[in-house]
């Protein structure tokens, strides 16, 4: 006779929410080999059967933890909410941590991490600085993409029907950018950053803010994250920023995305293995 596992015992509770238990086994069926997944992808995984599993994700999906595009659900950074300090501390954390310390240490100037969510950008990790800028930024923090280095970034690897489609997404940040960029600047922008590889932000976002970002890779090209250097505008020109900055900036980059691949992590994956 087949033992009860943990989990059958557990259904047998009165107290037990199987639905809520579903719902998990759902968000959990998304792995760094499996991003993008159809509802009967999901069932499949799941065991689910395939109407359950739609109902899920669309619920998942009108709370902003999926989204869908095409035939395919993805999970979306805000997925972090769900434990975040338990990330930070344990799985992206361990990878990006060193790396943007480094970076920060000979700098002397804040250091973030991004992913993109729509037409927003969302803070994942940070290394600050004691210095005075005009906006606060803590991991969670959400601004308008296409008024940020790292925005810019990670916008200039989208397809053009990815793009039409992120930016159709209306932003959920509360903060307004000093520069609205129409669509043919922003197009004429991004052409220029998938050229060079790293976007700049002069003071786009808020008078005082300027910024420099390079992209995080995945294992076959992808950006799915950004990385950059903040400083304050009165204090660092665009040249210390672009000639003395930048590079070390780029290294960074090309070392993070090297520790991803590595370890076959993405930033929003469970933990390392201790």
């Amino acid at each position: 006779m087949k033992k009860p596992t943990k989990r059958s015992r557990a259904t047998q509770s009165t107290d037990f929410v199987e639905s809520l238990a579903r719902g998990i086994d759902v968000i959990k069926a998304f792995t760094p080999g499996r991003m993008q997944l159809t509802v009967s992808d999901v069932a499949k995984i799941t065991s689910l059967a395939r109407p359950t599993a739609r109902r899920l994700l669309l619920t998942l999906e009108t709370l902003g933890y999926v989204r869908l595009i095409g035939n395919n659900y993805l999970l979306t950074p805000k997925t972090l909410e769900l434990g975040t300090s338990y990330v930070s501390a344990q799985g992206m954390w361990d990878v990006v941590q060193p790396h943007l310390v480094s970076l920060v240490e000979k700098t002397g100037e804040s250091s973030s991490m991004s992913e993109l969510d729509g037409s927003d950008i969302v803070y994942t990790a940070r290394v600050p600085v004691a210095k005075i800028i005009a906006l606060s930024v803590h991991i969670g923090t959400r601004f308008p993409a296409t008024s940020t280095s790292m925005g810019m970034v990670m916008l200039a690897d989208l397809s053009t029907s990815q793009l039409d489609r992120a930016l159709k997404i209306a932003p959920t940040s509360t903060v307004v950018p000093r520069v609205q960029l129409t669509r043919k600047q922003i197009d004429i922008s991004l052409a220029k950053i998938r050229k060079q590889g790293w976007a700049l932000s002069d003071e786009t976002l808020s008078f005082g803010i300027r910024s420099v970002a390079a992209p995080v890779r995945n294992a076959q090209g992808q950006t799915i994250a950004a990385i950059n250097v903040t400083v304050n505008a009165a204090e660092t020109s665009v040249k210390i920023l672009t000639e003395k900055y930048l590079p070390l900036l780029l290294k960074t980059a090309s070392n993070i995305t090297q520790d991803f691949v590595s370890y076959g992590l993405l930033p929003t994956t469970e933990p390392l293995s201790k």
